[in-house]
């Protein structure tokens, strides 16, 4: 990834904090492949505070279950699915009372071999839990040159999804 592209996510976040803050509209994240990046990324511009309720960082199975993930997704689906997304994304959202959860799994460019027979290096699912709605997506990154790389890609990915369903809704 390029100091550029780079750049222009870290811009991305800054523009979809400020709509964030616009809009009222408070956000929390549970991340395992990014860890953190995210909120992180939305926390890089000033008044942030308004608007991210907290994150949790849950890297293992064991964290994601006890911030609220069922196991039995985690067993039927594997870690790295739309469902554990779509799991997390509703429990950080109701854990902090925000208007808006993202949840985040995958596997950057290694096998996890916590995980091996589900982990397909590069495939990341995330999920966008509203009040009234989860939508969970995939994303395939190709190979990054290092994980900071492949955190900031996905997180690129999650910052285009919610500016469309910012832009596609009314809250």
């Amino acid at each position: 990834m390029t100091r550029s592209e780079e750049s222009r996510i870290r811009e991305d976040y800054h523009r979809l904090t400020k709509l964030l803050i616009e809009r009222k509209l408070t956000i929390t994240t549970m991340e395992s492949a990014t860890s953190g990046q995210i909120a992180s990324l939305l926390t890089d511009t000033e008044g942030a505070s308004a608007i991210l309720r907290g994150a949790f960082i849950t890297y293992s199975n064991e964290a994601k279950i006890q911030q609220g993930v069922p196991a039995e997704i985690i067993r039927r689906y594997s870690v790295y699915s739309k469902e554990t997304a779509e799991a997390m994304a509703d429990a950080c959202r109701k854990a902090y009372s925000a208007d808006i959860g993202i949840g985040i799994t995958g596997t950057m460019g290694n096998i996890d071999p916590e995980n091996a027979e589900a982990s397909v290096p590069g495939r990341v699912f995330f999920a966008i839990s509203l009040s009234s709605e989860t939508l969970a997506f995939d994303v395939t990154i190709s190979p990054q040159d290092d994980r900071l790389s492949y955190k900031l890609a996905a997180a690129k990915a999650v910052a285009r999804k919610l500016f469309e369903l910012l832009e596609s809704r009314s809250f």
